[in-house]
């Protein structure tokens, strides 16, 4: 069942929004050489508490954790551990949060110091989708344009969708209807009407599509061990068009949109 919110819903969706790039921002600061993906999530859950949030992976199906950070060819839900970030990673941070009752949901990939020309090409890409995905959310599209929309940039470059992941619905719930794939066919899947709120997230890869589950039964990582790319925004479709709740005071701040 497809949930459509109140303007006050998403209104509130926003501000828990703002705090997931703020908390992403932070994060990526600490991004550096040397640092493990544990203690970037240990300042992520501290950050969102002391802001009133409640970190909405950690508990949920028994994810471990307050963030996802999955570094190079680790494409999303990774466990921190103690994983030591290294000049020229890509660490991809995954942020879902809770606040009053309502969630927001965003993800970017990073790059650490000198990353390959390639690499920043990946990222480039991935944002661009994206971006193009964002576009079609819009009353009287359908959810394949929005598909369709990604899955043109990310072929047109050379690069792969992952196409067992997907986008979804979301605000009430972690992963509400409709979910939104990567790729597809305009004018298919769920119409779009105002008060619908979704999670657009190219999740692309530099070489094939296809992914495996790692033993712990959560991190899910490219086959042929190629780099990845994940960037989200929760979008909320309104009459004017798409709204992106994920974005703080200062998008710049965040580094979510050039």
């Amino acid at each position: 069942m497809i949930i459509r919110k109140s303007l006050r819903e998403i209104e509130g969706m926003a501000r828990a929004g703002e705090l997931v790039a703020e908390t992403i921002a932070l994060v990526g600061e600490h991004i550096q050489p040397g640092i493990t993906t544990v203690e970037l999530d240990r300042i992520a859950d501290e950050f969102i508490r002391e802001q009133g949030g409640v970190p909405t992976s950690k508990g949920y199906r028994g994810f471990p954790a307050a963030t996802c950070i999955s570094p190079n060819s680790m494409v999303v839900h990774g466990i921190p551990g103690e994983y030591r970030v290294e000049d020229g990673d890509l660490i991809s941070v995954d942020v879902g949060i809770t606040l009053d009752g309502l969630i927001a949901d965003s993800a970017v990939t990073f790059g650490v110091g000198e990353i390959t020309s390639e690499a920043q090409r990946l990222l480039d890409v991935c944002q661009e989708a994206r971006d193009a995905g964002i576009a079609q959310a819009r009353p009287g599209k359908h959810v394949g344009d929005i598909s369709r929309a990604v899955q043109v940039v990310v072929e047109a470059a050379g690069f792969s969708v992952v196409r067992s992941l997907v986008g979804h619905g979301v605000g009430r719930s972690y992963h509400e209807d409709p979910q939104v794939p990567n790729f597809g066919e305009p004018g298919r899947g769920a119409s779009l009407q105002t008060g619908m709120t979704l999670a657009i997230e190219p999740m692309i890869t530099a070489g094939g599509p296809d992914v495996y589950l790692h033993d712990d039964e959560w991190s899910i990582s490219t086959q042929d061990g190629s780099l990845a790319a994940h960037f989200e925004h929760t979008v909320a479709i309104l009459e004017e068009g798409p709204r992106i709740l994920t974005l703080a005071k200062t998008p710049a701040k965040a580094g979510l949109l050039p």
